[in-house]
Order: structure tokens, then C-alpha cells, then sequence
């Protein structure tokens, strides 16, 4: 009998961690499938890979599985979000000349407090017709949304007071030090490689922006879910598995060794290391600094896919798409992530499942148990750096209460 085969595009960065270990670990064996990893450039090529089935299944950016669903940018085609590989995990790293001029000093900033200073650099920029120029993965990426939003909330208008442009993650740290952005917002390991190479200091990580943001999920052609259930269902199990064993600490050095091979990251094992243990270097030649649940993995069902997640996302495309709320789009939107799916492949298993498959976003400030399926579930902060909640129930009137 033929073993089950998934092949999952990824592009080398460390939140690719969960198929990779599935594979190398054997997760995936337990569970009776075998993985197939195939390593891109860009995010365009990933999801064309998947849409045109050279791949069955993508380490993709979360917004991206969304507006491939709706039509943004192309011809609709339905994707399906069963699981999510992992929370934040990304930074603002800016140039030395960027850092100097805000201030940055020997710690993160303060959103609220750099986001001041950085909005009179940005103006007097404007002023002289000399715009900041910030780089992100993809326009459909939470590393525009979450760059957006902070920019916003502090007074800095995207594309009117500041330039917002795509570059490829593994040349992220290329165009900081040639010069073509003064700030770039992507995940690891190429923010520490752009500080270590000396181009680039971190200023912020979005876990300051949004302290349980989404970012990348596990995406599939919603045809090739319905026709391989089971199979998908073996596949999230070991994927599940694999989170289990990335967040244990005794794990990390084998997990860092693992994604820094050529075919996976081509990096250093120590810089992958920092990102898997919440470390961070902030600049060249700097003590690490530690910052809690700076990439989120496992705990609290971080890999369960709330619908919840799926709206604000949504609600930030319709922001700066400049295009109104719909109620079919809002429902197209959240019905990509599905937690039935999760909860079905997961049944049975010690994974803790939510109860509910939506919640108000950025509504924890404590510690807060929440009803489950399955398991005991404790929520603990996951707000937006200023204080807002989203309902999302409520997208138009969220839209409406933001700068």
C-alpha cells in the first residue's frame, strides 16, 4: 500500500518549523504519511505552487489564504486554514541611521513612545520629498496589517507619510543595507541576520503590536481537503505533535540544528536558536535580550485557527484595500479557518480544543480560563498595544472607531 504523500511548500524562515520537524522527527511517520517539502523565494510562488497542485499543502502567511479565496489580486480559488503553525515571530528592523534618528535605545521601544518620534522623522522626511521606505513580505501579509496598524495608531499615514513596499524575506536584509528601505517588517531569522551583518537594529516585535497576532497557518485547496479528510487529519496530527516537541527547551538545539540545514534555512544554527528560545539581539554585537512568547507556539491552542483571527484579518484588507465591509465577504473571509477540521483531526488526542470557534481579539489583560471541547484552556494577554478589542461581529463599527 502506497504511504499518503503531502507535499508542503515553505519559504526558509523559522515559523516553517512544524512541517519540518514533522518530517525529520517523524511525526509524520507515526501518523502513516509521509511529507514532501518544497523551498520557494517569495510568497507568490508558494501560493501559485499550491493553486496549481505542484504542492498539497503551504507554510503560507495567513492574510494570503484569505485573499486567494476572495479574489484579491486574481481569480477567486478556495482555500482551507486547518491549523495555524504559530503566532507573531516577526520585527521592525530599521536602518542605523533610522535607529539614531528615533532614538532607539539598548532595549525594544515603546510602541506609543518610538511610534512619536518616528512620526516627526517620517514628516520631516515628507517635507523634503524624501519618504521613509518600509519593506514587508507580501501585501497580503500580517507584516503589512500589523505595520499598518501600528503606524496608524500613532499618527503616521501609510502610503501618504510613509512608502510601504514588498520585498522577499531572504533578501529582506539585502535592501536595508543597499539603501532601498529605511525600515523593513518580516520574520525570522532575517531580522537577527540583517543586525548581525550590521545593517539593521530591531526596533519593535509584533508581539508589542499584537501580543497573540496570527501569522503563519497550514493552507490547502478547500477540493483537495474535502477529497483527503483522513489523510488531512494524520497531517494535523503530526503537526500538532511537532508543536509539542518545539516548545520543549531540551529540544531546541536538535529542532535549531534541523531548520538551519541547507535545504531548509541555510542559516546559522545559532541565530535560528535565539528566534526558538525567545532571544533576541537588537544590535550588532549586543546581548541578547529575552522576549517572552516573542514567536508563540503550542501553548493555550495556539495552533487552533479561530475564526475570530480570520475577520481582523479581513477587516484590515478592507481597510487598506480602500473596499466595503460585505457580509458575504466577512463570512468567505472566516469560513477559510476551520476549526471543525481541527477539532475532528484532534479528537480524542491530549490537544486542548476551544469550545468556541470566534472570540473578541485583544479582550485578555489576564490570565482567563475559556470553555473547551477537550482539555483545560487558559488564555492569558493577547492584547493590541493600544487598548482596543476587536468584535468581530461587529467589523464595520471597529472599522469605523479607527484612525
Amino acid at each position: 500500500m502506497t504511504t499518503p504523500l503531502f507535499r508542503i511548500g515553505f519559504l526558509p524562515l523559522v515559523d516553517a518549523a512544524l512541517p519540518i520537524l514533522a518530517r525529520e522527527q517523524g511525526f509524520a511517520a507515526r501518523e502513516g504519511i509521509e511529507i514532501a517539502l518544497v523551498r520557494d523565494m517569495t510568497w507568490a510562488t508558494v501560493r501559485d505552487r499550491l493553486l496549481y497542485g505542484h504542492t498539497d499543502a503551504a507554510h503560507m502567511i495567513a492574510p494570503l489564504a484569505i485573499a486567494t479565496t476572495l479574489g484579491r489580486g486574481r481569480p477567486p480559488v478556495a482555500l482551507s486554514v486547518p491549523f495555524v503553525l504559530g503566532l507573531n515571530g516577526n520585527a521592525v528592523t530599521v536602518s542605523a541611521a533610522l535607529a539614531e534618528a528615533i532614538g532607539l535605545g539598548t532595549a525594544l521601544g515603546d510602541p506609543a513612545a518610538l511610534g512619536s518620534r518616528l512620526r516627526d522623522v517620517a514628516l520631516a522626511r515628507v517635507a523634503a520629498a524624501k519618504p521613509l521606505r518600509f519593506g514587508v513580505v507580501h501585501r497580503y501579509s500580517s507584516h503589512n496589517y500589523m505595520l499598518r496598524y501600528w503606524l496608524a495608531a500613532v499618527g503616521i499615514r501609510p502610503d501618504r507619510d510613509v512608502e510601504i513596499v514588498v520585498t522577499s524575506p531572504p533578501f529582506a536584509a539585502d535592501a536595508l543595507a543597499a539603501g532601498e528601505v529605511d525600515g523593513i517588517c518580516v520574520g525570522e531569522p532575517w531580522n537577527s541576520i540583517a543586525v548581525d551583518r550590521g545593517v539593521g537594529r530591531i526596533a519593535l516585535v509584533t508581539a508589542q503590536i499584537w501580543r497573540r497576532g496570527v501569522e503563519k497557518v497550514l493552507a490547502m485547496r478547500s477540493e483537495m481537503l474535502a477529497e483527503r479528510r483522513d489523510e488531512v487529519h494524520a497531517l494535523l496530527r503530526a503537526l500538532h505533535a511537532a508543536a509539542e516537541h518545539f516548545v520543549r527547551l531540551d529540544a531546541a538545539e536538535e529542532s535549531a540544528a534541523i531548520l538551519a540545514r541547507p535545504e531548509y534555512l541555510g542559516g546559522r544554527v545559532d541565530t535560528v536558536l535565539r528566534a526558538i528560545t525567545d532571544r533576541i539581539r537588537l544590535a550588532q554585537g549586543g546581548d541578547t535580550l529575552h522576549v517572552p512568547d516573542f514567536m508563540f507556539q503550542y501553548r493555550e491552542a495556539a495552533n487552533f485557527p479561530w475564526r475570530s483571527q480570520a475577520a481582523w484579518l479581513y477587516s484590515q484588507m478592507a481597510r487598506w484595500d480602500d473596499l466595503p465591509v460585505t457580509p458575504h465577504d466577512a463570512q468567505a473571509a472566516q469560513d477559510v479557518f476551520r476549526p471543525d477540521v481541527y477539532r475532528a483531526a484532534l479528537a480524542g488526542s491530549a490537544a486542548t480544543l476551544p469550545g468556541a470557534s470566534s472570540k473578541l481579539e485583544g479582550a485578555v489583560s489576564a490570565p482567563t480560563a475559556a470553555g473547551s471541547t477537550q482539555g483545560r484552556l487558559l488564555l492569558e494577554g493577547d492584547h493590541f498595544f493600544d487598548g482596543r478589542a476587536f468584535d468581530p461581529d461587529d467589523i464595520a463599527g471597529y472599522l469605523a472607531s479607527l484612525p
